[in-house]
């Protein structure tokens, strides 16, 4: 979806200034004073392109998503993972004042509160709940008046045609992310891993430091979340089931197998590296064949049946 050329391109400019930053904080910090809108959060021209090189550069930074579009595709999926987890942890989703914006505004199918009888999960869930909570209200006040709304979220039959998808329950049954401790995981584990290769996909496309920072320490704490699951996961032995998880979304992303599971062997593999301990990313496109449960190339359907918001909403295709 996104080529080297502009990618390049992207890297090599600096967006920010002093008058950026403060913008930045102050739309970023103070609930209701978020102006940031789509002009100051749009690719910015570069100015020295004279040369014929330089100017092809340009055309292809031009095709490149704004700083908007990329933290606007985030903000859909941080309302994903907000819902799951507020129903999860405490029975209810995302209040209203934090939902609307630009695009269609969707409701959420699915969900309730999960009966916790582990202690320590039951923490974990809750801070984890809390975080991605803040995550929606952080994106919405950087992104002020150009925040889409949250869309339509499937978090009943969209979990069924994953499960089936990965082989974990048959053509004839049913998966409530909500019934049990170990449905809760699995699910959540399906999530977070997608999360922290979507913060490392779109880190690239980010032109202003500022913003890129706070992408940064978005995907820190993903990071930590999934590595959270995948240790829990590990503890009860449910390897073999995040491995057909792991199975199900490299058939779905598109060629190669990046995608890892929590054992490599009869080892414990918590963090997913590849030789040099780096983990990998995905482009937006990749993210939502996933979401939308589909190998092909649309626009809708799994886990947002009508779509997302925004300018990114195409998923990747063969």
């Amino acid at each position: 979806m996104f080529g080297k050329p502009f990618v390049r391109t992207l890297i090599s400019r600096s967006a920010e200034n002093r008058t950026d930053r403060r913008r930045f904080l102050k739309a970023a910090g103070a609930a209701g004073l978020g102006v940031v809108g789509a002009t100051y959060l749009g690719v910015q021209a570069t100015s020295s392109a004279s040369a014929t090189g330089e100017a092809a550069a340009v055309g292809d930074a031009a095709e490149a998503p704004s700083d908007a579009a990329v933290l606007n595709f985030a903000l859909n999926l941080e309302y994903l993972e907000a819902e799951f987890y507020s129903f999860a942890v405490h029975g209810r989703g995302l209040p209203d004042d934090i939902t609307g914006g630009v695009g269609t505004q969707g409701g959420v199918v699915g969900g309730k509160k999960v009966m916790f009888h582990d202690k320590t999960l039951h923490q974990f869930a809750k801070e984890i709940a809390g975080d991605e909570v803040a995550h929606v209200k952080f994106l919405r006040g950087a992104l002020g008046e150009a925040a889409v709304s949250r869309p339509e979220i499937d978090l009943k039959d969209s979990f069924t045609a994953a499960a089936k998808a990965a082989g974990l329950i048959s053509e004839y049954q049913q998966f409530d992310p909500f019934a049990n401790e170990k449905n809760f995981l699995l699910a959540a584990y399906l999530f977070e891993d997608v999360g922290v290769t979507a913060y490392k996909g779109a880190a690239p496309l980010i032109t202003n430091k500022t913003f890129l920072d706070a992408a940064a320490g978005i995907l820190a704490a993903e990071a930590y979340h999934a590595a959270t699951i995948r240790t829990s996961l590990f503890d009860r032995d449910l390897g073999d089931a995040a491995a057909k998880i792991s199975n199900a979304r490299d058939a779905l992303d598109g060629p190669g197998d990046d995608d890892q599971g929590i054992l490599l062997g009869n080892q414990a593999n918590i963090v997913p590296t590849d030789n040099n301990g780096i983990c990998f990313g995905r482009g937006a496109d990749r993210v939502l064949n996933i979401v939308y449960l589909n190998p092909g190339p649309v626009k809708e359907g799994g886990f947002f049946p009508k779509g997302v918001n925004g300018d990114i909403v195409a998923s990747g295709g063969a």
